[in-house]
């Protein structure tokens, strides 16, 4: 019998889809959307973010579902592949015991195929993008092929996390305004600190099973400190965005800085709300949390796009 993963809503869709895909689905986390969120908003951002001195167009929303095509395949395929690696632990963890790989309701072997049919996916929205986004795109691949091996060598795979899940701010960036600055990587870096604090509150859920079989994560790493430390993960991403904003206008980077954080003020309640409560304390509080990630992440997207149409309002009136 194939049972939901604990972490998925028994009504999901994907719970009621036919057996024979079933497991398929579940290996690309189909059944929790927000991971290909997270991994679709930091594109959408880098669009967002570039149109501040490019502008915002029509062809913006195709490059926009095109990224977001591209998360879902990749994403899935990602998770496909950690769950290949990761399914001797994955047996021994409750949240994770009923995925597909340590439930035997799918093979390593059709795993990979399934890995591979994701793949080709992506690789068709890989196609589509202009010849330095291409590059952008396939200097992600070792992060990905590394990210699953973080979690035994180092306390803080949530940084690595980090750096591989906004990597599409950078090619969306690219994408629009055909190169990289310091402006980007302020951003890549602002969001990289985004993820370090929504995955260490995800990782608290874990924190008791993962100290038994030797997997490690900033929530353990950062003990008793974990509140504070996301907190502090979070004022860094509200900072450096609103510094990657006020460079733009470098002759005035202070008050051009300090007006950015005013109009980034409802991403700041967002940041807030996550790490307010006593998610620490709590896997179920933990998993909400996180999963409020998604409107962290949206809320941040149409605060550039607001700004990005004043702003250029205003050099249209003058």
């Amino acid at each position: 019998m194939i049972q939901p993963v604990k972490d998925s809503a028994k009504t999901h869709w994907v719970n009621r889809a036919p057996l024979g895909i079933r497991p398929y689905l579940q290996l690309s986390r189909l059944d929790r959307p927000v991971g290909y969120w997270l991994l679709a908003l930091p594109g959408w951002i880098g669009l967002a973010f570039a149109g501040l001195s490019h502008g915002l167009a029509w062809t913006d929303l195709i490059w926009a579902a095109l990224i977001l095509t591209g998360s879902i395949a990749m994403r899935g395929a990602g998770c496909t592949y950690n769950d290949i690696v990761d399914q001797d632990l994955d047996a021994q963890v409750e949240r994770t015991a009923l995925r597909p790989l340590p439930a035997g309701t799918v093979t390593s072997r059709q795993a990979w195929r399934w890995t591979f049919v994701q793949i080709s996916v992506g690789f068709l929205v890989w196609l589509a993008l202009p010849l330095l986004a291409k590059g952008i795109a396939l200097l992600a691949l070792p992060l990905v092929a590394a990210y699953p091996f973080m979690k035994r060598i180092t306390w803080f795979p949530q940084v690595w996390l980090g750096l591989t899940f906004n990597w599409a701010v950078l090619v969306a960036y690219a994408v629009k305004t055909g190169g990289l600055d310091f402006r980007a990587m302020l951003l890549y870096v602002s969001l990289t600190f985004w993820t370090v604090g929504y995955d260490t509150v995800y990782a608290c859920q874990d924190m008791e099973e993962d100290a038994l079989i030797g997997v490690k994560s900033t929530a353990l790493k950062f003990g008793g400190h974990v509140k504070l430390a996301v907190r502090m993960c979070f004022v860094a991403s509200y900072l450096l965005a609103s510094l990657a904003i006020g460079v733009y206008f470098m002759w005035n980077l202070i008050v051009f800085t300090i007006l950015a954080g005013v109009a980034l003020i409802p991403f700041a309640l967002c940041l807030f709300f996550q790490s307010s409560g006593r998610w620490h304390q709590s896997p179920e509080m933990a998993l909400r949390k996180f999963k409020f990630s998604f409107y962290t992440g949206l809320t941040l997207t149409a605060n550039v796009i607001i700004l990005g149409a004043f702003i250029h309002s205003i050099e249209v009136a003058y």
